[in-house]
């Protein structure tokens, strides 16, 4: 039995076969997918080497110097490409080339986005492969650029551009470029993540940051503590407030968090405390849920207490990632072709990405991609394999898949329009 993706790409190329010339349309589009596989191997050891100077100097969030003039450097060594270094943030970049497929005077039609993150974690760097995620995404768009040239008969002019997105593990760098407006003309976005298996696609979830102040009053806790007002009891009674109420959570749910400063010497009732929290959501409108709920439980303890309590939103959230059945499909029969193995993917899974946020305002696929361990993300042993050659086979097999993809959908209107229809009826199941 088909699933309805699967339906749904068999009702295209039948659409397909109703035109004349299929063959010749069908040739040309494995002509394109074997150019940008051997453009691809034929730049692996500059892709690796690019790979491998992001893992060996790890910067934190917003501050990845570095890593951006590496990637400027090596997009701008084809002077085919347009850079612009710093673009919107201190540490984005955007490398554009094209159009292609268009007479003379026309502009693109189709602008096609992928994008590279490079930011580390503190104290055990590139734990989470941000350093493969950067080679992925510009393999894929040199794979995807050769794919293009010298075509002249493209359904419609294309181009391509690579965003360099700081501070995925902090602030959300995409979340500021889509302020900026640095999304605001393309049209299809593409990205993979390195974990533990190949997926086309994971349900991640919508994440918020919630920063909780309690101020108190000072006092000497043995001689006058009458007179103190104590803001460590309201991070405790708020900690365990949250404790007793992930009794009434759905199971997909998930709140977590820490004291972050509980007083200064166990002889002065503490006058200030803080606690930070994550709050987790399947589905954004979930989120409003969730934090009535957790705000309740902060200013209960603020009152029992005597505590002044602030609720501060230090950063936008992260949206959970809107599923495209098209391109998921697409993406597994290109990575199959190439030998990727697709085991059935686990039913929850709870990271969080800002790549959420851009798969609400441009339709787009975020893969994840085995790497040759079975350490989990955050971990030592996971940063150890995002800089080990055997993750190269993978990384560079699945910028080939996410280029061939592309080259799919460019080179026919009618899987474009279901792209668009399923990111259309993504958004509105998740408005519902």
């Amino acid at each position: 039995m088909l699933t309805p993706a699967q339906y749904q790409l068999s009702t295209v190329h039948g659409e397909l076969r109703e035109h004349s010339g299929l063959s010749g349309h069908m040739e040309k589009q494995q002509q394109m997918k074997a150019a940008l596989q051997r453009c691809i191997d034929r730049h692996k050891d500059e892709l690796h080497s690019l790979s491998l100077d992001i893992w060996s100097r790890p910067e934190l969030a917003g501050n990845e110097t570095h890593a951006h003039d590496r990637l400027v450097r090596f997009f701008s060594q084809d002077q085919t490409w347009t850079v612009e270094s710093h673009y919107k943030l201190p540490t984005a970049f955007r490398a554009s080339w094209g159009a292609v497929g268009c007479g003379e005077g026309e502009q693109p039609g189709l602008n096609v986005g992928f994008l590279c993150e490079y930011d580390a974690l503190p104290g055990i760097g590139h734990a989470c492969g941000h350093n493969l995620i950067a080679e992925v995404g510009a393999a894929a768009a040199l794979g995807l650029k050769a794919a293009l040239e010298n075509q002249t008969e493209l359904p419609e002019p294309v181009k391509i551009t690579v965003l360099g997105t700081p501070a995925e593990e902090d602030i959300g760098g995409k979340i500021q470029l889509i302020k900026a407006g640095a999304f605001a003309d393309i049209d299809l976005v593409f990205m993979a993540h390195p974990a533990q298996q190949d997926a086309s696609f994971l349900p991640c979830v919508a994440i918020v940051e919630v920063s909780v102040k309690y101020h108190g009053k000072a006092s000497h806790a043995s001689a006058y503590p009458w007179e103190g007002v104590n803001a460590l009891d309201a991070a405790v009674l708020a900690y365990n407030n949250l404790s007793a109420l992930r009794q009434q959570l759905k199971p997909e749910w998930r709140l977590h968090g820490i004291i972050k400063h509980g007083g200064e010497k166990p002889n002065i009732i503490p006058a200030y405390s803080e606690l930070e929290f994550y709050l987790r959501t399947p589905l954004v409108k979930d989120l409003c849920d969730l934090k009535a709920k957790t705000e309740a439980c902060f200013r209960a303890a603020a009152v029992a207490t005597g505590c002044q309590v602030e609720i501060i939103y230090p950063t936008d959230g992260y949206d959970s990632i809107l599923p495209n059945a098209t391109l998921a499909n697409l993406y597994e029969n290109n990575g199959k072709a190439l030998g990727i193995q697709f085991p059935e993917q686990p039913a929850n899974f709870s990271g969080s990405t800002d790549f959420g946020n851009v798969s609400f305002i441009v339709p787009g696929i975020h893969p994840f991609f085995y790497i040759c361990t079975d350490a989990f993300n955050h971990t030592e042993e996971y940063t150890e394999a995002a800089g080990a050659e055997k993750a190269q086979l993978y990384t560079l097999r699945t910028a080939k898949a996410l280029a061939m993809t592309a080259v799919d959908v460019v080179c026919c209107p009618v899987l474009l329009r279901q792209v668009r229809e399923d990111f259309r009826l993504a958004k509105l199941k998740q408005e519902k």
